[in-house]
């Protein structure tokens, strides 16, 4: 889903100790008794800064709490600049990424994945005043078109512009939030971008913006560890199915959301 081309990002380390950490996994983690969570904090509402600018908030900044207490660890997240994330899940420098990371084949064959934990798909996005109802991604052929470099989003517009010869007029930016403010400035025309993303700037009170159309769905979320880690894999997957199990996982939904994007990923 979520691929962030910058600059490097200086890391903030925020260690979140897990209420009741009475057990700790002996060579499971890199580090005893600690999950190490790789992520790039600057996706609302996925994992973003809080107010006050150090204290990372957000579903997957729940989801990494959750998981690390179920397996009786502490949880440390390493935020880091999304385009080294999996080199730094390959080198070791922290156990998994959960970071709004879809699932593709192509992934698979190079990283390990649990089970998805929350459902997404791609949505278009235009200010309410606009005289632009985009409804399909051959309505935007005309438009000054706008996304987060190197996401989902990313892949699907370049890949239906090659493969229809189209030339689209495009505004590509490191941060989703860069699109957003563009956007309402007018400076471009329509957004194509995550749901989960959309679905928190459309709920903000007396927001500009307006949803058009799904244009592709079907996409999950899941945790990216590096490949042949299967013990820690199994370790996460089993902490998921009982926060699935118990609710919490559709709980963090309705926090977040207002709705459960959980259950339909979690039952495909």
């Amino acid at each position: 889903m979520k691929k962030f081309r910058g600059i490097v990002v200086l890391g903030l380390v925020v260690l979140a100790l897990a209420a009741g950490c009475a057990k700790k996994s002996t060579g499971l983690t890199i580090k005893p008794g600690v999950l190490t969570v790789g992520m790039e904090i600057g996706y609302p509402p996925m994992e973003y800064f809080d107010a006050d600018g150090t204290t990372p908030i957000g579903f997957d900044v729940s989801l990494g709490k959750a998981v690390a207490a179920k397996m009786g660890l502490a949880v440390e997240f390493v935020d880091t600049a999304w385009d080294g994330i999996f080199a730094g899940v390959d080198t070791g420098k922290y156990d998994c990424i959960m970071s709004s990371v879809t699932y593709t084949a192509e992934r698979a064959e190079n990283f390990n994945f649990t089970k998805p934990y929350i459902a997404n798909s791609q949505l278009l996005v235009v200010r309410k005043d606009s005289a632009f109802k985009p409804k399909t991604l051959d309505d935007l052929k005309d438009l000054r078109v706008t996304y987060q470099a190197e996401t989902s989003s990313d892949t699907l517009a370049t890949k239906w512009a090659a493969d229809n010869g189209i030339a689209l007029k495009v505004f590509e930016y490191d941060k989703v939030m860069n699109c957003f403010d563009e956007l309402s400035l007018g400076r471009v025309d329509v957004i194509l971008v995550d749901s989960v993303v959309a679905a928190d700037y459309v709920a903000k009170p007396d927001n500009p913006y307006e949803i058009t159309s799904e244009v592709s769905s079907d996409e999950v979320l899941a945790v990216c560890i590096k490949k042949g880690n299967d013990a820690l894999t199994e370790a996460i997957d089993k902490a998921l199915d009982e926060l699935f199990e118990e609710g919490i996982l559709q709980e963090i939904s309705q926090q977040v959301f207002g709705t459960d994007v959980v259950t339909s990923a979690r039952t495909k």
